[in-house]
């Protein structure tokens, strides 16, 4: 398994893999070819399908400059490695071809070439039950891992994550635009935020937790500095259950952190295993790993066991088992911000379950990992952020 550095990645929405990762690749290829004189850059399969409502062309230009820098949509060419693939070419100034690098994005901001050598593992582990049984031969919590093979500079770095992600909170709570692209979309989080704090504490619970999750994932529809989690499209679902944690159960900065350590491991898990590119497996792999990632950082932070803290992220996945990913417009709006306000309550939920058990079941996360990657790889494709299929056409219509 990778660093958590390649599952938490900061960096502006509203997507990890159609905005985050083109800007990184065009940046490398821009390191690689400085003096060009044209650039044509080719998007194929789900980021030309839907590259537009995620401005993956606003984030190529960005790098590269509009006024010599061609883009072409080829959404009905998908190469053999990953559906989200593209190609740069650079010419000079006789407009012969200098030079030609082809990236894939492969989830979560991760880019990838042919032939590239495998990412760094620096966990041993390969499935979640592994690190189960290394945290109970040990005594030990499932966060030490982290620290144990990453140092405690990883806590710095997470530490960073969490201001990030706080900030994103602030930030959408106190922004009641309307959100950038043709769909019109009027932000809630505010109104949410102030409906909830007028209620009693018993009764907004869902409210909160509605607010604070709407108000990162509408950050990143607008173009805003997130934290992936593992995704700028389920950005909203970790950050928002920690913040009400935080604010509403008086959680310490340090027990937060450890539960994003435990969190990521449970997204590395399915990272290593399955995909979260919702390109690749539909947004089961989204939104559906985020509630799980969101599940077990309940849970933990509750005093689970072990066994309950896999437990509430094995329910938080297998229930969004068969998630489309089929965003209106291609924008990552509709229905993606709501789901993230409705994963995250739902994350609660699964760790309240879980918490009230002893922990046994018989299916295990790993087991959900599977089903999850088998159910993505029959999806068929229109319904893999192509928006081509599913609700995108039906409300398009």
């Amino acid at each position: 398994m990778q660093s958590l550095r390649e599952l938490y990645r900061i960096g502006v929405g509203p997507s990890s893999s159609h905005t985050m990762a083109p800007g990184r690749a065009a940046e490398i290829f821009l390191k690689k070819n400085p003096d060009f004189n044209t650039c044509k850059v080719t998007l194929y399969g789900s980021l030309a399908a839907t590259g537009k409502g995620h401005f993956t062309d606003r984030a190529i230009f960005d790098v590269l400059g509009k006024d010599r820098t061609q883009i072409l949509w080829r959404k009905d060419i998908v190469l053999p490695f990953h559906t989200n693939a593209v190609k740069f070419e650079a010419f000079d100034q006789t407009g012969e071809l200098i030079d030609t690098q082809v990236f894939y994005s492969v989830g979560g901001g991760a880019l990838m070439q042919e032939g590239q050598a495998p990412f760094e593992e620096v966990y041993r582990f390969k499935t979640f039950s592994e690190i189960v049984a290394w945290a109970e031969d040990q005594g030990r919590p499932l966060w030490a891992i982290v620290f144990d093979r990453e140092g405690e500079e990883m806590r710095q770095y997470l530490h960073s994550v969490w201001e990030r992600m706080q900030q994103s909170v602030h930030n959408g709570l106190n922004n009641e635009d309307v959100l950038p692209g043709g769909l019109r979309l009027a932000r809630k989080a505010n109104s949410f935020y102030k409906k909830a704090k007028a209620q009693r504490f018993d009764l907004a619970r869902t409210g909160l937790i509605s607010a604070y999750s709407l108000a990162v994932s509408e950050e990143n529809a607008a173009g805003g500095i997130v934290v992936t989690a593992p995704t700028c499209g389920s950005c909203g679902v970790l950050a928002g259950v920690l913040y009400y944690l935080k604010s509403h159960q008086d959680f310490s900065d340090r027990e937060i952190i450890n539960a994003l350590a435990t969190a990521g491991l449970i997204g590395n898990t399915v990272k290593q295993n399955a995909s979260i590119s919702g390109a690749e497996v539909g947004c089961q792999g989204e939104i559906g790993v985020a509630c799980a990632m969101a599940s077990g950082a309940v849970a933990q932070l509750f005093g689970g066991t072990v066994s309950q803290i896999e437990y509430a992220a094995e329910i938080g996945l297998e229930h969004f088992l068969g998630l489309t990913c089929d965003p209106v417009m291609g924008l990552v709006q509709i229905p993606c911000i709501e789901r993230n306000a409705i994963a995250a309550n739902r994350a609660v939920t699964a760790a309240e379950y879980a918490l009230y058990t002893d922990g046994r079941h018989r299916v295990s996360f790993d087991d959900v990992v599977k089903a999850m990657r088998q159910t993505g790889h029959d999806l068929p494709d229109l319904y893999k952020e192509t928006a081509e299929g599913g609700l995108a056409m039906i409300v398009e219509k």
